[in-house]
């Protein structure tokens, strides 16, 4: 797997300009749970296909002998990959109602292919998890609900698909309610909710349709677009400023030449000109003289945009530093605790493999300790006997790293609590890390 920033997404850095609400929801289930006719019937019923892709859609059922529409080919490519053997990346589709935009991050159902879920679930507001009325609940879907919880999502929507093929029975589907929120009570879930659906028939995804009178709660889109976005997703723009250094310019230009300028996106908080800001680590304290955007100078930026820092003094910045408010810095520190979710082939090794953290804009050298504990997807347990974490494992272990690092815990922020680790060898990426805290007796090096 390539190295990637894994942990934050580009996907409409400008949504702050957009009057309507953007929610970003993962699905996820289990193979041959019914997700990709899911996902074709929402984008349908939500009238968010084209004419053309609606026409290319029929002539492919008609190909292969189906009558009407089969709503799974909408996510065909995906299809084609996995039949192949190819590794599956994380699909991202776009739709809006009159009420919210949407972002979906479509994930492959796999056991093989979980490192892939969360890449997506770590950009999420919601989680969808799709459970097949017929099968119960999979120690897939355990596990990907075990996923979404340790990334920090904090809403689920558990639809129970394939009602029709139980007849639409009301005590299956509260049967597999409760055994969910039996298993849930340990995990951290704010609101959970269930909807039993047909997907195939297209029974309370968009519209309610007549199978199940019994059913009173919302329908899947209804619940979409009430699940309220958190702050913590991309740090809110109230948040305390946190702007990673990506690039460091000199345009030319008249007045301008050698004026340096420091680029990057702004994954919390906001800035002004005039404003009072620290370099870390060095701490060194300027003024941001200006703000500039391709569209010109602003007098104010907020999270998430993508910006330009002129600062009034001449001040040694480099890629990877990160400028912040003189209030409410976060601490420098050189150890800190971690969850993991372990994404490499390879187990994770305490002593041949040199691993590299990348936070944000900034790379440097770590070492990982033994995990304190892995996690046992089925029963939540703690395996504190662990000597190691292999592929899909989640587990908390110790980084310590060659040089410190300004955090927030996850928790707080996504963008600045988390990480990626790097194989320093192969420069693949090997884990996704959720920051818990510093070590006990690590050292603080500012603050």
């Amino acid at each position: 797997m390539a190295t990637t920033d894994m942990l934050i997404d580009d996907v409409d850095s400008e949504a702050p300009a957009l009057s309507k609400d953007l929610l970003r929801f993962i699905t996820a289930g289990s193979v041959d749970d019914g997700k990709s006719t899911l996902i074709g019937r929402l984008l349908h019923d939500a009238q968010a296909l084209m004419e053309d892709q609606i026409d290319a859609l029929a002539r492919a059922s008609r190909r292969r002998g189906q009558e009407g529409l089969d709503l799974s080919y909408v996510t065909d490519g995906l299809q084609g990959e996995r039949e192949q053997g190819i590794t599956i990346d994380v699909a991202y589709r776009s739709f809006e109602t009159a009420r919210r935009r949407f972002i979906i991050a479509d994930t492959p159902g796999h056991e093989q292919y979980t490192r892939n879920m969360v890449t997506g679930a770590t950009n999420a507001d919601v989680a969808v998890i799709l459970v097949d009325a017929c099968k119960y609940w999979l120690p897939q879907s355990r596990r990907h609900a075990c996923v979404a919880d340790t990334v920090g999502i904090r809403h689920l929507i558990v639809a129970v698909n394939k009602m029709d093929l139980i007849g639409y029975c009301q005590a299956a589907f509260e049967h597999i309610r409760d055994e969910f929120l039996d298993f849930a009570a340990r995990l951290h879930f704010e609101r959970v909710v269930f909807i039993p659906i047909s997907a195939l028939q297209g029974d309370m995804i968009v519209d309610r349709g007549a199978n199940l009178p019994w059913y009173e709660g919302p329908t899947l889109l209804e619940a979409l677009e009430e699940a309220e976005v958190p702050s913590a997703a991309y740090g809110s723009d109230q948040a305390p400023l946190r702007f990673p250094v990506q690039w460091v310019s000199r345009p030319g230009g008249p007045g301008r030449a050698g004026r340096r300028g420091y680029m990057g996106r702004i994954v919390s908080g906001s800035v002004a000109a005039g404003d009072e800001v620290v370099i870390l680590p060095s701490g060194r304290v300027t003024h941001v003289e200006e703000i500039d955007t391709y569209d010109g100078v602003l007098a104010r930026a907020h999270a998430p945009q993508s910006v330009t820092l002129h600062f009034e003094d001449d001040v040694d910045v480099a890629r990877g530093d990160m400028i912040v408010a003189t209030t409410q810095r976060p601490t420098l520190v050189n150890a800190l605790e971690a969850t993991i979710c372990w994404l490499g082939s390879e187990p994770m090794s305490l002593r041949r493999r040199r691993y590299l953290i990348k936070h944000g804009t900034k790379t440097v050298a770590a070492v990982l300790s033994r995990p304190s504990y892995r996690l046992d997807i089925t029963t939540l347990a703690r395996d504190t006997e662990a000597a190691t974490l292999v592929l899909n494992d989640i587990g908390r272990v110790t980084v310590r790293m060659q040089d410190a690092l300004p955090w927030d815990p996850y928790a707080v922020n996504r963008a600045t609590g988390a990480f990626i680790v790097i194989d320093a060898l192969t420069n693949d990426t090997v884990a996704a890390g959720m920051i818990e805290g510093p070590v006990s007796d690590a050292g603080v090096v500012a603050s």
